[in-house]
């Protein structure tokens, strides 16, 4: 079924409610997919008489609100786009490609090697579709502009996801003013639409039930599962195939995610807080995921004093950035950490944990301060 047919038979079925904005951008990509499509492809005839490449089609950038349906039209889009060069990635795994091949390229070749890397990122790709397009980097943000000028002067057409409209990227950044190049050719070169509908139909998918699990058991377990799948629409019969992410927190330091898509991370307790990591390590989770699951958080006391301090430490992240938390413990809030010493400390953590079951608490955006609006 054609996008747009697909589309009206959610909103018809009552899957979607209707909404203005989220059919405009419907129609956009389709129209989008009838232009790449009527291409013809790399090697037929038609091609090969061609007397000059034509120019790409214009690309799309798509950024609203968490939970406004960005991923899923980007879905319909991406599934029903019946060409075999094109390529969809998170953002922030092509970005680690990408910095990856350039260092492959400085061992041989002096020079700038993002022209190289541009001819070998797009040698069998005419779509490139990115999920959840971020910067919070100054590695990432110094090269952008380069390198996807470079992208699409090979004849490559960008569709993009993102929380921020493009002015807000890497807002506040070190040295931005080196970025604003790439701001500039997003809004010149891809349709730039706002998805910021009333309804968060990732707020609905969180439900009205638990959040917080007692005890961290099997039935915790499954329960945290499919709340995963519901939050990122992954079929759960791939459960085997869900991916992982190496997360940049800084330093050259990195922090292996598990499971990480659509920004929703799941965590041990162990890993997060069992290893030596600070506040820098958990501000680049609260930064880069809305939804963060985790898994085992055990009764802590002065014996496990350090471990405790590092969980206030990323509640504290979560809780600034209006993270969403799901999580199995061995207790409630209030019952994690109740003698000893630290124990009166923990009470403010306590409070938050709390806090941060709330509707009122769900209802907000995903960023720091006290915004409510998902940026």
């Amino acid at each position: 079924m054609p996008l747009l047919a697909t589309y009206d038979a959610l909103v018809a079925a009552g899957e979607l409610k209707p909404d203005p904005e989220q059919r405009a951008a419907a129609e956009r990509l389709a129209l989008l997919q009838q232009e790449l499509e009527a291409a013809p492809p790399r090697g037929s005839l038609l091609w090969r008489i061609a007397r000059r490449k034509p120019p790409s089609p214009r690309g799309v950038y798509l950024w609203g609100a968490v939970g406004r349906g960005k991923s899923m039209l980007m879905d319909l889009f991406y599934d029903r786009l019946a060409i075999q060069r094109k390529r969809r990635v998170h953002f922030h795994a092509f970005m680690q490609q990408v910095h990856a091949q350039m260092r492959e390229v400085r061992k041989t070749e002096s020079g700038d090697p993002i022209p190289q890397v541009a001819a070998m990122l797009t040698d069998n790709v005419r779509c490139l579709a990115f999920d959840e397009m971020v910067v919070n980097n100054s590695a990432d943000a110094m090269i952008l502009s380069r390198l996807f000028t470079a992208l699409i002067e090979h004849g490559v057409t960008v569709v993009a996801t993102s929380n921020r409209p493009p002015a807000d990227l890497y807002k506040d950044g070190l040295n931005r003013e080196h970025f604003l190049p790439f701001i500039a050719l997003i809004e010149e070169r891809l349709d730039v639409l706002g998805l910021n509908g009333p309804t968060d139909y990732r707020r609905h998918r969180l439900g009205d039930g638990k959040r917080w699990f007692v005890p961290a058991d099997a039935a915790a377990t499954g329960a945290l599962s499919a709340a995963f799948f519901r939050l990122t629409d992954y079929p759960p019969e791939d459960r085997a195939h869900v991916p992982s992410l190496d997360l940049d927190v800084g330093g050259g330091r990195v922090l292996h995610v598990p499971k990480a898509l659509k920004g929703v991370a799941v965590f041990s307790f162990k890993r997060l807080c069992g290893e030596a990591r600070g506040a820098a390590d958990y501000l680049a989770v609260a930064r880069h995921f809305h939804s963060v699951i985790v898994v085992g958080i055990p009764r802590m006391g002065p014996e496990n004093r350090n471990e405790a301090a590092r969980f206030v430490t990323l509640i504290d992240a979560l809780y600034e950035y209006k993270v969403k938390l799901l999580a199995s413990a061995a207790a409630e809030p209030d019952q994690l950490y109740v003698a000893g010493d630290g124990a009166f400390e923990f009470e403010r953590t306590a409070s938050r944990l709390a806090e941060m079951q709330s509707d009122a608490y769900l209802a907000l955006g995903h960023g720091p301060g006290d915004s409510t609006r998902e940026v």
